[in-house]
């Protein structure tokens, strides 16, 4: 029951991922991004040691193709999970089980795939293509948002008794660092991808003052004041 757009940006080199889903703390599960490696996604019934393994096939060089077919041989239980493979060309691989629940299914396109389970349709992970491709003069974290609420606008996820809301979601950038370039979670809330862009742009507003301060501790504005000129400037408009 969630629904992921996992890409590398043609522009910037990043890999990311944009995810929502009825279940909670989502984040958790969203280990398989490495910039100058690629991404790689496994979900609906889960299993937690496909990312780490991608990624260490990725960083041999082997192929997303290549890659799927390892964690498929690995797994007796692969056909109950969704897969996603990037690497870092944007060569990618997508794979949708016989046993996901619901609608489920994944489309892709130049170096992203979006994909879904336990959906109102295929019309939702359609919707997060458009939308993802529609938003290319945006920066990378916008578009990977974009994605993911048109797939909450699209209908979602359903259950026995009708729509499921978006419980927990998820934007992550990777580049070149080891460090995340932008990690925002949402792990328990009525309307997650919401919450989720009111973070991300709360957060935008405070990212240079950031990176600033990490640059330059000495002279760095205290936390307290640099939020306390945001709401200066807020009034101000």
């Amino acid at each position: 029951m969630t629904f992921t757009l996992l890409a590398r940006c043609p522009k910037t080199g990043q890999v990311g991922i944009g995810i929502a889903t009825y279940s909670i703390t989502v984040g958790l599960y969203c280990n398989g991004l490495r910039g100058n490696v690629g991404a790689t996604m496994t979900q609906a019934f889960v299993n937690q040691g496909n990312n780490p393994l991608a990624l260490r096939l990725l960083e041999q060089g082997y192929t997303p193709a290549h890659v799927l077919a390892e964690l498929q041989a690995n797994d007796p239980n692969h056909e109950f999970r969704q897969i996603a493979v990037i690497d870092r060309l944007g060569r990618l691989a997508a794979y949708s089980g016989s046993k996901n629940r619901g609608w489920a299914g994944h489309v892709t396109g130049d170096g992203y795939v979006a994909m879904g389970n336990v959906l109102a349709g295929k019309p939702v992970i359609d919707a997060m293509a458009k939308a993802y491709e529609g938003a290319a003069k945006l920066s990378f974290e916008r578009r990977l948002l974009a994605a993911i609420e048109a797939g909450r606008d699209a209908g979602g996820q359903v259950g026995n008794d009708g729509h499921l809301a978006e419980r927990s979601a998820a934007v992550m950038v990777y580049g070149d660092y080891d460090h995340a370039e932008i990690d925002l979670r949402v792990d328990l809330h009525d309307t997650a991808v919401a919450e989720l862009r009111r973070a991300f742009e709360e957060y935008e507003l405070y990212r240079g003052y950031y990176k600033e301060r990490a640059k330059n501790p000495k002279d760095a504005m205290p936390q307290y004041a640099f939020a306390q000129t945001l709401k200066k400037q807020e009034a101000a408009q």
